[in-house]
């Protein structure tokens, strides 16, 4: 270096340290010529360690910045020091150092949503459509989202927490035109989905390795667009194959046979196709659904197989002794 850039560099070091100490979540681990290293904490998952150095002709080009974080995305990293590179092309001719740990903080702390930056690129990747909306809203960390499937909607907005993932994302359904049953399912589900990725189970298994707890965002969304949203237009009944949902959410509602039931299970039928499967032999083991093979379980449907086929046995008994006495008056 030249001794008149050696001696702006020792300047500026000596303004760094005086003028980073005290700040919070600023942390000053190296400030040499070769190297200054500062680590910017705002929350455990928002941490990021700048690495800068100075170019040869340094104020008069920008300063080198590198980013290290382990647990920010690379995605997002790369990109946050391209977003530095340009800033400190704007500040040629100034001191550079302090400049750049503050946007850095800034950026983190402005930007809530990092955290998730993986999830959200996954989301617009893999379950969104051209047709579908993602709208990031910083200031308030939420993510909203509008899908579609055919003549149904659903719209989202997800809440990341300031210490995510370590809490869970908060899902509501703002508005949908599925059925109720089916939007209530919906949300309970969601609900339980992310409560299950930060709270360990109840009943832990022995050979379990210790509760971690696990980003959420993810399988929340999957749930609702892949699971729900762009599955349940197209859900056939299990039975007599003719779709669930009416092709106009907007219809008058159908037929009593023709209202929808969904098991445990999650597949969907018509209220009269399950009736008739549901009282009809074997019985032996449960009811299984035809569409994956799991007993079937419902509160309209809940007495057991012994039962159900004394009730058979009991009604073809009965249908015999009218068809005698028809046959007994003819």
């Amino acid at each position: 270096m030249a001794g008149g850039t050696t001696q702006v560099i020792d300047a500026e070091l000596a303004q760094v340290r005086q003028r980073l100490v005290g700040i919070e979540g600023v942390k000053l681990e190296a400030s040499v010529r070769e190297l200054v290293r500062v680590s910017v904490y705002v929350t455990e998952q928002k941490q990021v360690t700048i690495h800068l150095m100075f170019p040869e002709n340094y104020p008069h080009q920008p300063i080198v910045v590198e980013l290290k974080s382990k647990s920010l995305s690379f995605k997002l990293l790369d990109g946050l020091c391209k977003m530095c590179d340009e800033e400190a092309r704007k500040n040629v001719g100034q001191r550079q150092v302090v400049l750049m740990v503050m946007f850095v903080k800034t950026f983190l702390q402005e930007n809530p949503l990092c955290v998730c930056n993986e999830e959200i690129s996954y989301i617009k990747r893999n379950l969104v459509s051209e047709d579908d909306k993602v709208i990031l809203k910083q200031k308030t960390s939420q993510i909203v989202i509008k899908v579609k499937q055919g003549s149904y909607f659903m719209n989202l907005r997800v809440t990341v927490p300031n210490d995510y993932p370590v809490h869970q994302v908060q899902c509501e359904i703002e508005d949908c035109n599925f059925p109720p049953l089916l939007k209530t399912f919906f949300q309970a589900q969601a609900i339980e989905i992310s409560r299950q990725c930060v709270q360990p189970p109840l009943k832990k298994k022995p050979k379990d390795p210790p509760f971690q707890p696990k980003p959420s965002l993810r399988p929340v969304c999957e749930f609702l667009i892949r699971d729900c949203c762009k599955r349940y237009p197209k859900e056939a009944c299990q039975l007599c194959k003719d779709n669930v949902l009416s092709e106009d959410p907007e219809a008058p509602t159908r037929e009593p046979k023709k209202r929808l039931e969904r098991v445990y299970c999650g597949h969907l039928f018509h209220s009269g196709c399950l009736n008739t499967y549901m009282k009809t032999p074997p019985f032996i083991g449960g009811k299984k659904c035809p569409g994956c093979g799991c007993q079937i379980f419902h509160e309209k449907w809940k007495v057991s197989p012994e039962l159900a086929e004394a009730r058979w046995a009991h009604k073809q008994a009965r249908q015999r002794e009218l068809a005698e006495v028809v046959d007994f008056l003819e």
